[in-house]
């Protein structure tokens, strides 16, 4: 290129005057697709947003429990409430789907997941979904897709909010928090505490194991934001969660209980500068923990991971469309009591993403180089293309590759591991269909996903290897419609995770879920009822230890009592549905929740 051209080129992004004209309204968009603010309407990629007042309307249900009413998500967990959960997203991994809160990985880089069962809702402000493979844009891991994270941030008058409420397994649960803004300057603090006296992880009558196994959590996120002059502010950011779960150890099979001490930490400074009318400078610099420390009467066992990220993104505004580059990184610091052979590694990313609507068509480009310091270079790359026929129909194709890299307990556990497994890599082709108008939306998307050398751990033989190959395709339908008070949305994913080379079923994935949602509202009432349905899974890849399918139903009921207070109520299981989600090395099932209510009252001035 003529270095006349670059100089051109370099005039015109300090002087063109484009994003001075976008007013975009926040409520509006979604920026986890493509890390720039979108209509909802404009994405291409198959995306799910869960604002505050779907959070609330679910009646202080568990951050699990509401990604399981989400479209192309099943869960997995290993008892009751703070024992380990996992997300699998369109049939991959449970350590395929990268977490993020407020930007910040929260991924641990032993188990290779995130905490789930220790991160509390009651934090939470909006979470957005995305389903398909996001390492162009995110780095490793994100095979399956990206789940991110919003928490109650600040802005607008000055207001303080708390809920408190009971139920069932004596669970207790209160929240409190002040949101808002003074000139420039806007905060948030929110703090919450719940316990439980639980039940008991295991199902069986071993009396060892038939105490109740409870947990504890109190959490704390805060923000602050200082508009330093147009276009240009910083901030600071900071959530922990520290919960004490209890649960039956099958290695030490004694009357003496077990405990898991687990802690969630990020805190990150942020800069967002307006450099120049089209170019939009993000930097953030964090850092995270995540600490779990096992521990009964006679035995310990502590595990932190240390994350330092950097990441600077760039927005510019090209005469068609923005360009993005950026640079991500990643560093993991293990510190262990037991003995790893390798305990850090870091990873680099240099990113470029192309995002443009030209009428009715919209584009999205994204490569990525990855340079890890324990597995060399990695390219991904992704492209999409969506055509609009009328302010009703869209269609959409796109293809993307992604990759992992095995966690440390994958590589280096003494007890289990193999130190010669390769990344996993995939290679994803989908197209939908979609519909909206002012009352209905309806969607298709066909996805079909080839996992090279996906990492597998047989629990009946505690061996871990990286398959062949994983073939995973199928169909995902979802809709939504309006009728004045009365709402319904629906979704069924019919789907087909398999080992290529035996043609079994992965591990605790199913072939068929469905999830319906009815809500209406009367005058001060809301009433809402929920209905999930699996189809039978199996425990293990050789498919010898069948999960059965189930079908659960849940309602909830909230009061307005007047413009500041309310009174929730939630039904889980109401037909005391028994059903099994995971089941131990020992071939004993875990336990699952039956029949429960829990009712909360909210204060929370408009």
């Amino acid at each position: 290129m003529k270095k006349s051209t670059i100089a051109g080129l370099i005039g015109w992004v300090i002087t063109s005057p484009v994003f001075a004209d976008e007013q975009i309204n926040l409520n509006d968009v979604v920026v986890t697709a493509s890390r720039v603010a979108q209509t909802r309407e404009s994405v291409i990629a198959d995306v799910s947003v869960i604002e505050q007042e779907e959070i609330e309307r679910s009646g202080q249900s568990t951050f699990v429990e509401l990604l399981q009413q989400q479209p192309g998500i099943e869960i997995t967990n290993t008892g009751g409430a703070g024992t380990q959960s996992g997300i699998f997203m369109r049939g991959t991994n449970t350590g395929h789907v990268v977490v993020l809160v407020d930007g910040m990985r929260i991924n641990s880089a032993t188990a290779g997941i995130a905490s789930f069962e220790n991160l509390p809702l009651s934090q939470v402000e909006r979470i957005e979904i995305l389903r398909g493979p996001a390492t162009s844009l995110y780095g490793q891991d994100a095979i399956g897709g990206v789940i991110q994270i919003f928490t109650k941030q600040g802005g607008g008058k000055t207001r303080v909010y708390a809920n408190a409420g009971n139920g069932t397994y004596n669970t207790r649960k209160a929240e409190a928090g002040l949101r808002g803004s003074i000139n420039d300057t806007s905060f948030a603090l929110n703090l919450s505490a719940s316990d439980t006296d639980g039940f008991s992880a295991y199902k069986t009558e071993n009396r060892n194991f038939k105490d109740n196994d409870g947990y504890r959590n109190l959490s704390i996120s805060a923000n602050l934001t200082q508009i330093l002059a147009e276009g240009h502010e910083m901030g600071v950011q900071f959530f922990e969660s520290d919960g004490n779960a209890d649960y039956d150890n099958r290695f030490n099979a004694t009357a003496f209980p077990s405990h898991n001490k687990l802690n969630v930490q990020s805190f990150a400074l942020t800069s967002n500068n307006q450099f120049t009318t089209n170019w939009l400078s993000k930097l953030r610099i964090g850092f995270g923990k995540d600490k779990s420390h096992i521990f009964d009467e006679s035995f310990t066992d502590q595990t932190i991971t240390d994350l330092t990220q950097i990441n600077w993104q760039n927005d510019l505004k090209l005469p068609v469309g923005t360009l993005t580059l950026m640079y991500d990184r990643l560093e993991e610091d293990l510190t262990a009591d037991t003995a790893y052979d390798k305990t850090n590694r870091k990873n680099e990313g240099y990113v470029a993403s192309y995002l443009a609507d030209i009428g009715a068509h919209s584009v999205h480009l994204s490569y990525r180089d990855d340079h890890n310091s324990s597995f060399g270079n990695n390219q991904t790359g992704g492209i999409g293309y969506a055509f609009s026929f009328n302010s009703n129909w869209r269609i959409t194709a796109s293809y993307g590759s992604a990759f992992k890299a095995p966690t440390f307990n994958d590589l280096y556990y003494p007890f289990f591991s193999n130190p010669k497994l390769s990344p996993e890599k995939s290679d994803n082709v989908e197209a939908s269909l979609r519909y909206q108008d002012n009352d209905t939306t309806l969607s298709a998307t066909l996805f079909d996903n080839r996992i090279r050398n996906l990492i597998a751990f047989d629990l009946s033989t505690f061996t871990i290897e990286n398959i062949n190959k994983a073939h995973i395709k199928g169909l995902s339908l979802t809709g939504s419609q309006r009728w004045g008070s009365l709402s319904l949305q629906a979704s069924a994913d019919i789907q087909s995770p398999r080992d290529d080379a035996t043609g079994n079923l992965l591990a605790r994935r199913a072939n068929r879920n469905g999830k319906l949602n009815l809500s209406y509202d009367w005058q001060n009432w809301q009433f809402g009822a929920e209905v999930l349905s699996a189809s039978t899974r199996y425990n293990n890849l050789a498919n010898t230890t069948r999960l059965d399918g189930y079908t659960l139903c849940n309602l909830t009921a909230a009061y307005k009592i007047d413009q500041d207070w309310s009174i929730q109520a939630r039904a889980n299981n109401v037909f005391d549905k028994n059903y099994v989600l995971a089941v131990d090395g020992n071939n004993i099932d875990y336990n699952t929740p039956g029949a429960n209510l829990f009712v909360n009252i909210r204060y929370q001035p408009e």
